[in-house]
């Protein structure tokens, strides 16, 4: 049995050939995202949501020239996306991603920002009934700013997501979400896994179409690519599909580190405390502390040491192995790099301080980059769980993977029992669990991972 897997990610589409028999990921192929709309504000990130629908059109018919015997796709998307549609899949909006912090701005009337609004209407409980999570780049918030600008769309219009608007309009369907895709929008009562329609009701949006929430492995639709006809199971969360890939155990402590960061451990039942509480699958949850920096705090790095070449026309070449290298050299530094450049769960003003002329080169710089972040994985492990009795530490996401000496002061911070995700592509292992689950070989996602767990062969160390 064959199945196509896509993963909608920030900066690429990225899709495989699952072989559900062999346990294998085949064919993998990657296509740039689009690029983001230009001449918007600075604190807009918007995309076109045509061009989007048809990569991820290309993208699978790449993958079906590979597997022209596959038999249904499954999905995953980056996570907090909103695309305004009408029921059929018609965009009204562009696509606002994660990345937009419009609500950082100043409301027009009164004091503070939009986001500083949202949090003077909601209680402290219907903060926790939401999963704990306040952040302004959800579409919660991108819907209140719209609200109050007067710029929502004029008649019926549908809080989509972007997955839920790709798949409506690949299978000719209504938007729908599933529940790890219905929380990232900001507004789920986690406690009964519906929309929370007092918070909804105080923030002026009850004539916003929220999408119905499906079932866990819920066909959405069939798409038709070529000649070709494809089932397409719900797209769910790349956050959620990463920890099937990681093959997360009961009491082990994640580290992920992709373009952002975050710490997770699965609750027992549903937990709340000084963290997020996120659905997961098969009912469960996961206690969680999100957008903590990570690679897009060292790219901003990468792209100020950068600029001064790239403005006389020189294009660098991939600088990562030069900067673990120099990074590696350096036993200890005393500089410090708070790497906090953007709004995150560690605040949104970083530093780099205590700098003299012998630290500031690259290998002083990255290295206390890196200790700046085992600093924050900390903090925030024991916010998750201040007992610190986690067994081991489980390491995913690219960033983590291939920066031993990023792993090594975590290590020194939180316990050297460690292991490494068995695969460098976790939401591409991932979906491969999800293919199980889906296809009836396996009742549960829990189970399906731990088949994995016995019959895969890990592609990394």
């Amino acid at each position: 049995m064959t199945y196509i897997a896509i993963d909608l990610g920030s900066s690429y589409l990225k899709g495989a050939v699952l072989d559900l028999d062999g346990l294998t990921i085949r064919h993998i192929e990657r296509l740039p995202f689009p690029e983001p709309i230009p001449g918007l504000p600075p604190t807009f990130r918007e995309f076109d949501p045509g061009e989007v629908v048809a990569a991820t059109r290309a993208l699978l018919e790449r993958l079906l020239h590979h597997a022209p015997e596959a038999q249904a796709c499954v999905m995953c998307s980056q996570l907090h996306s909103l695309v305004l549609s009408d029921d059929h899949g018609c965009p009204l909006s562009n696509i606002i991603n994660w990345q937009d912090q419009r609500a950082l701005q100043p409301v027009t009337q009164g004091s503070g920002t939009y986001f500083d609004e949202i949090n003077r209407r909601i209680t402290s409980d219907e903060r926790r009934q939401l999963g704990n999570e306040p952040r302004p780049g959800v579409p919660l918030c991108f819907l209140f700013w719209l609200a109050q600008n007067r710029a929502l769309p004029q008649g019926p219009v549908l809080a989509a997501s972007l997955p839920a608007f790709v798949a409506a309009n690949l299978c000719g369907s209504t938007p729908v979400l599933d529940i790890t895709n219905a929380f990232a929008h900001g507004a789920l009562n986690v406690e009964t896994g519906a929309w929370h329609k007092s918070v909804i009701t105080k923030l002026g949006l009850e004539s916003v179409g929220w999408p119905r929430i499906v079932t866990q492995g819920s066909v959405v639709g069939e798409m038709r690519i070529g000649s070709r006809v494809l089932p397409l199971f719900a797209p769910v969360g790349d956050y959620q599909c990463s920890q099937a890939g990681a093959l997360l155990e009961p009491g082990e402590l994640s580290v992920n580190i992709s373009t952002g960061s975050a710490v997770i451990q699965f609750a027992e039942g549903l937990q709340f405390g000084d963290f997020q509480t996120r659905p997961w699958f098969d009912g469960r949850h996961l206690k969680t502390i999100t957008h903590i920096p990570g690679g897009r705090a060292l790219n901003a790095l990468v792209r100020l040491l950068s600029e001064l070449a790239e403005a006389q026309g020189l294009k660098l070449r991939d600088p990562w192995d030069y900067i673990i290298e120099q990074s590696d050299r350096v036993a200890a530094t005393d500089l410090r790099v708070d790497p906090a450049f953007y709004f995150s769960a560690m605040g949104e003003h970083g530093a780099i301080t205590n700098a003299r002329e012998e630290n500031l080169n690259v290998g002083h710089l990255f290295r206390a980059a890196f200790e700046g972040m085992a600093d924050n994985y900390a903090r925030c492990a024991r916010r998750i769980c201040p007992a610190g009795d986690w067994p081991r530490l489980v390491f995913s996401g690219g960033v983590a993977l291939k920066t031993p000496l990023l792993r090594q002061l975590i290590c020194e911070r939180l316990g050297q029992e460690c292991r490494l995700a068995p695969s460098e592509e976790d939401t591409l292992l991932g979906l491969l669990v999800l293919g199980l689950t889906f296809s009836g070989r396996a009742t549960s996602v829990a189970g399906a991972m731990s088949f994995v767990k016995q019959n895969y062969k890990p592609d990394s160390p």
